[in-house]
C-alpha cells in the first residue's frame, strides 16, 4: 500500500559529494540491497569492495556523450516512477523488463561551487546536472514507493530505520521527498540566476530564488517568529559567509544589523567605521586610521552606540579593539582580525566577532527581494553612486573643497539610512542623523537634536537629504542647525523655493539627480 513501510531491495547511487557513501553502501549490502551505480561513484564503491552493477549493464545501453547521457533511460525512470499499486504500471514493468528501484541516493554536480571558484562559461555549463535532477524529481514524485536521499546527513537516519524495522517509513519518505524538491528548486534557481546575468535579462517572465541552509536561528525579529539563514552564493565577502571567531550565536536581528553596518563601510576605501543600531547608523566616520575613524564615529551618538554593531572596512587592530571594548557592543565585524585584537576581544566572551576575509564590492549588481501579500517585490540593490562631476551647483555660492568632500560622504551615508533621512557631516564624520521619519522636517530636527546632545552644535556641518526637499521648511530647519552646504537630489516642483531659501541663508547647494530611498 502507498503509505506502508518500504523494504529496500535495490538502490541506485550516483553522488558528487561522496562523504559517507561507502559506509552507507556497505550497510545497505548487509540488508541484502542490490547496488546500482554510475561513473566515479561506482569506481569508489568497487575500490571499497562493494558489489556494484554499472547502470550501463543494467540498462544495456552505454554511457555516451562524455557522460551527459547515462541514466536517462526507461529502465531507470520506469524503475523510479512506477506506481506499484497500479496493475497497468506493474504489467508495463514486466513487459519491458524494468526492475523496481526502491532507493535513490543522489547529490548533484557542484554548479554553485564551480561558479564560486570562477569557472569559465564552458566549465559552468558542463557542471549543470541533467540526469541527477531528472532522477531526483522522478523518485521524489513517487515517494510512496521510493526513498530519495539527497543529503549525506540523512544516511544515518535511513540506516537506523533499516536496522530497527528492515524498512523505511512513509513519513520519512515524504520528508525526504520535500528535501529533494527543495534541492532541485534551489539548484535550478542558481543556474537560472547565472544565465540571466550572462544573457542580460533583467525581468524574466518567471523567477526563482534559492539558497542552502547555513543555520537555524533561535527566532526571528521576535521570539514567536521562526527564522533561518540561507546562503545564495551572491557575495563572497558578505555577513552571511563571514567566519564567527567568538561569541554567542548570532540572532536574526544581529545578522540584519551587521549586514547594514558592513554594507555601509564597504562604500569607502579609506579607513571607515560604522556603528549601527536597529539597522540605522548612529555614527559613521572616515579617517587616516581605523582607530581615529572609530573615535569620530562614536562621538556622533555615544548613547545610542551602547549595544550596537561596529563595522570596520580595515583590519581590527589591538588599538581599535581597546577603544571599541570601552563601550558595550553586540558584534564587531571586519575583513581581518589581528591576533592581538582577538586576544583582547576573547576576554569579552559574549561579544560576537566576525571576519569576512575581504570587502564586498558596493557597485556589484545584486538583487533585493521583499515579500508582500500575494507576491514578491524584486529590484536591483541600490548600487548608485554620486561623484563630484555628476553634481549641479544650484545656488549662487559654490561649495568649498572641504564642504564638497563632506557632502559626498554624507550623501553616501544617507543611502544606508532608513527614509526619510537627514545626515549632518563635519570633517569626515557624522555629527547628527535623523532616520526613518514620516516628514523630512522632523528628520532634520531630530538630527539637529542629536547633534546638540552630542555637544556638537555650532560645528557648522553640511547636510545630506536622501530625497528632495518638498518644501523649504526642511532646508530652513537644517540652516537653523548651522549647516553651510546642502546636497540633495532635487526634482521637487518647489525646487525654486528651496534654492531661494538656500541663497537667502548664504548656503551652497548641489543637486545629485539621484535619490536614495531606503524602506
Amino acid at each position: 500500500m502507498t503509505n506502508s513501510p518500504l523494504k529496500i531491495t535495490r538502490a541506485l547511487l550516483s553522488v558528487s559529494d561522496k562523504s559517507g557513501i561507502v559506509e552507507l553502501t556497505q550497510k545497505l549490502e548487509k540488508h541484502g540491497v542490490d547496488i546500482l551505480s554510475t561513473g566515479g561513484t561506482a569506481k569508489t564503491l568497487k575500490e571499497a569492495g562493494v558489489k556494484v552493477t554499472d547502470v550501463s549493464d543494467h540498462t544495456g545501453f552505454p554511457e555516451i556523450m562524455d557522460g551527459r547521457v547515462k541514466t536517462l533511460h526507461p529502465k531507470i525512470h520506469g524503475g523510479l516512477l512506477a506506481n506499484r499499486d497500479m496493475d497497468t504500471h506493474v504489467h508495463a514493468m514486466k513487459d519491458n523488463e524494468i526492475a523496481p528501484i526502491d532507493m535513490l541516493v543522489v547529490n548533484l554536480y557542484p554548479f554553485q561551487a564551480t561558479l564560486d571558484k570562477g569557472g569559465d562559461f564552458a566549465t559552468c555549463i558542463e557542471n549543470i546536472d541533467i540526469g541527477g535532477p531528472a532522477m531526483v524529481r522522478a523518485a521524489a514524485k513517487n515517494f510512496a514507493h521510493v526513498a530519495v536521499v539527497t543529503r549525506p546527513e540523512d544516511y544515518k537516519g535511513i540506516l537506523s530505520e533499516l536496522d530497527a524495522h528492515g524498512s523505511v517509513s512513509y513519513e520519512t519518505r515524504k520528508k525526504l521527498s520535500a528535501h529533494a524538491f527543495s534541492l532541485t528548486a534551489s539548484y535550478d534557481a542558481a543556474i537560472s540566476k547565472w544565465l540571466r546575468g550572462q544573457a542580460e535579462i533583467e525581468t524574466p517572465d518567471n523567477i526563482a530564488f534559492g539558497g542552502h541552509l547555513k543555520q537555524t536561528l533561535r527566532y526571528g525579529e521576535n521570539a514567536h517568529q521562526n527564522a533561518a539563514l540561507y546562503l545564495d552564493g551572491s557575495n563572497r565577502y558578505g555577513v552571511a559567509t563571514a567566519e564567527q571567531l567568538q561569541g554567542k550565536e548570532l540572532s536574526y536581528n544581529n545578522l540584519n544589523d551587521t549586514d547594514a553596518a558592513f554594507e555601509l563601510v564597504s562604500e569607502f576605501d579609506t579607513p571607515a567605521v560604522a556603528i549601527i543600531k536597529h539597522a540605522n547608523p548612529c555614527g559613521v566616520a572616515t579617517a587616516d586610521t581605523i582607530e581615529e575613524a572609530y573615535k569620530k564615529a562614536l562621538k556622533c551618538d555615544p548613547v545610542s552606540a551602547f549595544g550596537g554593531i561596529v563595522a570596520l572596512n580595515h583590519p581590527l587592530t589591538k588599538e581599535a579593539a581597546e577603544l571599541i571594548l570601552e563601550t558595550f557592543c553586540e558584534v564587531i565585524i571586519a575583513p581581518q582580525i589581528e591576533k592581538d585584537a582577538l586576544a583582547l576581544t576573547e576576554k569579552k566572551k559574549n561579544i560576537r566577532v566576525l571576519k569576512t576575509g575581504g570587502m564586498p564590492d558596493p557597485l556589484e549588481a545584486r538583487t533585493s527581494v521583499k515579500s508582500i501579500s500575494g507576491g514578491l517585490l524584486v529590484q536591483n540593490t541600490d548600487n548608485g553612486r554620486v561623484e563630484e562631476h555628476m553634481l549641479t551647483v544650484a545656488t549662487e555660492r559654490k561649495p568649498t573643497d572641504a564642504e564638497m568632500a563632506d557632502m559626498l560622504l554624507a550623501f553616501r551615508i544617507a543611502k544606508h539610512v532608513k527614509s526619510n533621512t537627514i545626515v549632518y557631516v563635519k570633517d569626515g564624520a557624522t555629527v547628527g542623523i535623523g532616520a526613518g521619519q514620516m516628514s523630512r522636517i522632523d528628520a532634520a530636527k531630530i538630527a539637529a537634536s542629536k547633534m546638540a546632545e552630542a555637544g556638537l552644535s555650532g560645528c557648522k556641518p553640511v547636510v545630506a537629504s536622501d530625497a528632495f526637499f518638498p518644501f523649504a521648511d526642511g532646508l530652513l530647519a537644517a540652516a537653523d542647525a548651522g549647516v553651510t552646504a546642502v546636497i540633495q537630489p532635487g526634482g521637487s516642483i518647489r525646487d525654486e523655493d528651496v534654492i531661494k531659501a538656500a541663497n537667502d541663508r548664504g548656503l551652497a547647494m548641489v543637486l545629485t539627480g539621484m535619490r536614495h530611498f531606503r524602506h
